[in-house]
């Protein structure tokens, strides 16, 4: 069940920016007087197809990983004479750029009214409040300390631990100074310090684990919340608003020291004590065997933890008017923009392990996490990932669309197109390239899983 909801949110959110960057190129193309005559959000044979007044075809296709818009065009098949000025390649070069630019910035378009729609609706954050500090880490050595709330990284105003990432992620595999303005007990002041070289490791990089941060959590204690029907927990008797506070005699202090003592006996009876109601009793149950996709076995009794309440001190509620959140919508999606382009920098420069480059696999992952968590998770996670659908699409690469744009503009400035011969060239060049990309980027994925 969970790969099939992975794939539908994979094929929904790709969908959906695959549609947007498409029709950027489909609505400049038909204001530039060039007849489109395929708009298809898919590759391969189309699965349901349907003509406008103007005999363009739209189609969904069997392959939803990409999608792409067909215009008549004289060096793809024989145009008749009285249609030969609706041809793509009749066109100055100067309308050809816009078309191959209106696909990226329609992503970019795409961000900007989603940051703007989260800042009206508003929503509430948890705080950036420092929990541990791991001893002779970077965030150590600057001064960083528990209870600390961070506000700014290197003049960046953060809200969230999301925003501290960011940051954080753009200063990976640098030497220079980093100033974080925090706040304690009503003071404020700010820290800082070198990074040293500061780098993320190659396998599952975690940016504020490995700057030395452990994010502020309330205490979860060992209290069971939704009982799975039919579990084990169910069979031995254990209720909703039991709180455990000793296994096999061993007191519990919290919930993660609770799973742990479970995940470490599959099918090995345990004696819980558990509080109910104000009196205490002995339980005893047995965790079912559960075994992962890489073999490993765990216990597992079919018991969920009562929902934790955020205290009201450490929760943010973020909401801008209509026009004020037009500046902070179009920031965010520089925010993101800048950070796609310094990742891309240090990945070809070496500060940034090519391992991180991530493919179908892992989008297909994350996008069904975000739909799990709810509509700003899955709006966030659609813009990011529409700001580098537009960046990556303007580099240029013969191929893409920014490699179709360097072409045009040398025809502009030589008043001549290149050769068909050098132009071939360059997408062979740029093909394999994407290629090598997309080969790699699946490898990782595989790896990950």
């Amino acid at each position: 069940m969970q790969l099939v909801e992975t794939i539908l949110a994979l094929v929904l959110t790709l969908g959906i920016l695959v549609t947007l960057h498409e029709f950027g190129h489909f609505w400049v193309a038909r204001r530039c007087g060039v007849k489109v005559l395929r708009f298809s959000v898919g590759f391969g044979k189309p699965l349901y197809s349907w003509y406008d007044r103007q005999g363009t075809e739209f189609a969904v296709a069997a392959i939803p990983l990409g999608g792409y818009v067909k215009m008549l065009d004289e060096r793809e098949g024989p145009v008749p004479e009285d249609q030969k000025h609706l041809a793509f390649n009749s066109k100055p070069p100067s309308k050809r750029i816009a078309i191959a630019a209106a696909g990226p910035i329609a992503n970019f378009l795409f961000a900007i009214f989603a940051y703007w729609l989260l800042s009206v609706v508003g929503f509430t954050t948890v705080a950036p409040i420092v929990g541990d500090v791991n001893e002779g880490s970077v965030a150590d050595r600057i001064g960083l300390a528990s209870g600390m709330e961070i506000h700014e990284v290197d003049g960046h105003r953060v809200t969230s631990w999301r925003d501290v990432n960011m940051r954080l992620l753009e200063r990976t595999g640098e030497f220079g100074e980093i100033t974080i303005d925090v706040s304690r007990d009503g003071s404020r002041g700010t820290v800082t310090g070198s990074l040293e070289g500061w780098r993320l490791s190659d396998k599952d990089p975690d940016p504020l684990g490995e700057f030395g941060v452990t994010p502020w959590r309330p205490d979860v204690p060992p209290v069971l919340g939704e009982i799975a029907a039919g579990g084990r927990a169910e069979a031995a008797g254990l209720k909703s608003g039991d709180r455990v506070v000793a296994v096999d005699g061993e007191p519990v202090a919290d919930w993660f020291e609770l799973v742990e003592f479970i995940r470490e006996s599959p099918e090995k009876p345990l004696e819980l004590t558990v509080e109910r109601e104000g009196s205490s009793r002995q339980i005893e149950v047995t965790p079912a065997e559960n075994r992962a996709d890489d073999g490993t076995v765990t216990g597992l009794v079919g018991a969920g933890v009562k929902e934790v309440t955020w205290p009201d001190e450490v929760l943010r509620d973020v909401s801008y008017g209509p026009l004020a959140a037009i500046p902070n919508a179009m920031s965010e999606t520089w925010g993101d923009t800048r950070l796609t382009l310094v990742a891309i920098k240090k990945m070809v420069t070496g500060l940034l392990s090519p391992t991180n480059l991530s493919g179908p696999i892992t989008i297909a992952r994350i996008a069904e996490a975000s739909v799990s968590s709810g509509f700003e998770d899955f709006v966030r996670f659609l813009a990011y990932l529409s700001v580098s659908l537009g960046v990556l699409n303007l580099l240029p690469v013969p191929v893409l669309d920014g490699g179709h744009i360097v072409y045009y503009t040398i025809e502009a400035i030589r008043r001549k197109p290149l050769s068909e011969q050098a132009q071939a060239f360059g997408l062979r060049i740029g093909m394999a390239m994407i290629l090598t990309l997309m080969v790699f980027a699946l490898y990782n994925d595989l790896m990950r899983l």
